[in-house]
């Protein structure tokens, strides 16, 4: 961890259970559904450790954290009925390894294109945070998605 990073402020503030966000913990990261929810069920999967690059990753560990980025975009799926999933690692603005896993649906932006050309104004603002009623239902959504996924995968 390291004291300037907003995700490992993020991740100390779960292992604090002072973030109402957090959705699940697998064994390589932190499954908890975005501050703001234009597009609903928009999830991200923070990895454990203070990393920036999949390549600097413990290969085994690697491994892991791509396994359970795929079942927690399966489950995203599920939980919120998508049409299409949009799976991306930038790290750009946070640079810490974690997945931004987009549940997408037909006709959710004015064009059809990537969730970039939607205004951060607008995609970013205050009315798209969930409200708590909400976000208590999103997260059993994706519990119980993940419940199903993990099992198929535990066979």
């Amino acid at each position: 961890m390291t004291n300037d990073c907003f995700i490992c402020q993020r991740i100390a503030l779960i292992k604090a259970n002072k973030n109402p966000y957090l959705v699940r913990e697998l064994p390589t990261g932190y499954v908890v559904l975005a501050d703001t929810q234009y597009f609903r069920g928009y999830t991200l999967f923070l990895a454990k450790e203070h990393v920036t690059e999949l390549h600097l990753m413990d290969p085994a560990v690697k491994i892991q954290f791509l396994k359970e980025m795929s079942w927690v975009s399966e489950a995203c799926a599920i939980a919120f009925k998508a049409d299409k999933m949009n799976i991306e690692m930038l790290g750009n603005g946070d640079s810490h390894a974690h997945w931004h896993i987009l549940p997408r649906h037909n006709g959710d932006t004015p064009q059809p294109g990537p969730i970039w050309w939607v205004d951060p104004a607008i995609m970013y603002a205050d009315n798209t945070a969930p409200a708590p009623d909400d976000l208590l239902t999103m997260k059993k959504d994706l519990n119980q998605a993940l419940d199903e996924i993990l099992q198929k995968y535990s066979r």
